[in-house]
């Protein structure tokens, strides 16, 4: 867990630094607001990618490799930005970055989850998501005292130090519960999981899915940059038509409703929440003039407002299930979207507001991972949960420079607050109408609610005991040995 966590912060921190160097980038490169904002956006163009081809690795080789791999991926990507002489390189290292973050999420959460007891799984979630809120704190941290002093190339140099993380966990890691015990002890190599194995069969379906995946990425490029300005509306469809012909196929005929619709939910999920977490440091310097160290003190109650969010989430996902605690959750946090807008004067009236928005509205997608993980089996989940979570994330690529061009005719306060409210609604309807579940079943009746929970349903509330605890280091027992019985009170093995 610890690990895991370590790694996830490592990924908030490298991935948020853009965010608040955007202005002193914009300075150095003459820059306009709305394409400094596509830096932003960068990262989330090769997250569909990523997120397919690392959680396919993390399926057939484990999550193990594959966690080490984004970490690798995304720490040189940054370091590679430090280097940047104009916009284009920077771009292209933003690129790197969001094939290993992309990768981390799906073999993170998953190492997680399938090695924690199955009634703790929420709050495993939120726990190891928070690591990504201690980043953005470490970060904001380090930019009062870095970039005044040595510039903002600095802070992308020191975001190669995960290396040294990812040389530990590929030394020192065992590999997650659920999948040593079902795939990794399966024997032959032949016998492991082929996520992708539907898109090149045959002669002629590797070369359509080799150009769908070509014109999905040269579209996304030239959508979030100036390239495609004349044509943005026609790219973006273009790009959205060969994503969901991947998620057709990966689905298969009766799990294709299901991929695209937790796609879409994922989608709104990052519009509302990733307007706010991208442009809140340029609206405090821009629309409020905060000097760095004022810019660092809402930052950090920014950051440990989503971590506490996190893990509240987890514990009440846990105790209320996983949709209802989402929902719930959700709907609380619209008191707080005007109100951070609204204050002007008040440094720590601000802090408090944007505190209580960011433990509710962004904290609850710590319990995100355990939603959408639980849709798949162990076999494809990471390969699953990285496609539908990262193509999902698009939104977040979308959301910052919507923000943007939408401050281009009103403050960059009250734009970030209509799209934070309307969108928020959109996923309390998604999520606690269960709606993805329900499009499911209109082709799969039999579809599980939950896959992390099998016999326990929304609610998550099993009784466990040691016997039915999966651990970091399983001991399966041979085909022929039966079970052990379970204690009193005690679900069986299989059961669980």
């Amino acid at each position: 867990m610890f690990a895991a966590w370590i790694g996830y912060l490592l990924d908030g921190f490298d991935f948020v630094l853009i965010t608040l160097v955007l202005t002193e980038i914009a300075a150095d490169f003459h820059l306009s607001t709305a394409t400094a904002a596509s830096l932003i956006s960068g990262a989330f163009i090769t997250r569909w990618l990523g997120g397919a081809v690392l959680g396919a690795m993390g399926d057939r080789y484990g999550r193990r490799t594959a966690m080490v791999t984004s970490i690798l991926l995304y720490s040189l990507g940054t370091f590679a930005c430090g280097f940047a002489w104009d916009y284009t390189s920077l771009f292209v290292a933003r690129l790197v970055i969001g094939l290993g973050m992309a990768g981390e999420y799906s073999a993170g959460v998953t190492y997680v989850l399938e090695s924690w007891p199955v009634r703790w799984r929420n709050r495993a979630s939120g726990f190891i998501i928070s690591g990504y809120s201690g980043g953005t704190v470490l970060a904001a941290e380090l930019y009062k005292w870095v970039v005044p002093h040595w510039g903002w190339r600095w802070m992308f140099w020191i975001g190669v130090l995960p290396v040294l993380v990812a040389l530990w966990m590929r030394r020192s890691l065992p590999e997650a519960g659920d999948w040593q015990r079902q795939i990794g002890t399966a024997g032959a190599e032949g016998e492991r999981p082929h996520p992708f194995r539907s898109l090149f069969t045959g002669r002629i379906r590797p070369w359509i899915n080799t150009a769908l995946a070509t014109v999905a990425s040269v579209a996304l490029f030239c959508v979030f940059t100036p390239v495609g300005a004349e044509a943005v509306p026609e790219l973006f469809v273009v790009a959205a038509v060969c994503l969901v012909a991947f998620a057709v196929q990966l689905g298969g005929r009766r799990g294709w409703l299901l991929y695209v619709a937790l796609m879409a939910t994922v989608f709104c999920a990052f519009l509302y929440s990733w307007p706010v977490q991208a442009l809140l440091p340029t609206y405090l310097k821009t629309g409020l003039g905060y000097a760095p160290g004022q810019v660092t003190d809402v930052m950090f109650a920014a950051g440990f407002g989503t971590m506490a969010g996190c893990w509240l989430a987890g514990f009440t996902g846990d105790r209320f299930g996983t949709r209802r605690a989402y929902a719930g959750t959700l709907l609380a946090s619209l008191a707080f979207v005007f109100p951070v807008f609204a204050v002007q004067d008040s440094l720590p009236a601000l802090g408090v507001l944007v505190f209580g928005l960011l433990a509710l509205g962004q904290g609850v997608s710590g319990i995100l991972p355990k939603y959408l993980a639980g849709h798949f089996p162990t076999a494809t989940r990471a390969a699953s949960l990285g496609f539908v979570y990262n193509v999902g994330a698009l939104g977040g690529a979308v959301a910052p420079v919507l923000g943007a061009h939408l401050a281009e005719g009103m403050p960059l306060g009250r734009a970030l607050a209509v799209l934070t409210f309307g969108l928020t609604l959109v996923v309390v309807i998604l999520v606690g109408g269960n709606v993805p579940q329900r499009l499911a079943r209109l082709v799969d009746r039999q579809a599980p609610e939950d896959h992390l929970v099998p016999e326990a349903g929304e609610a998550g509330a099993l009784p466990m005991g040691p016997a039915s605890a999966p651990h970091l280091h399983p001991q399966p027992h041979p085909p022929s040995a039966p079970s052990p019985a379970p204690a009193s009170g005690e679900v069986p093995p299989d059961s669980a």
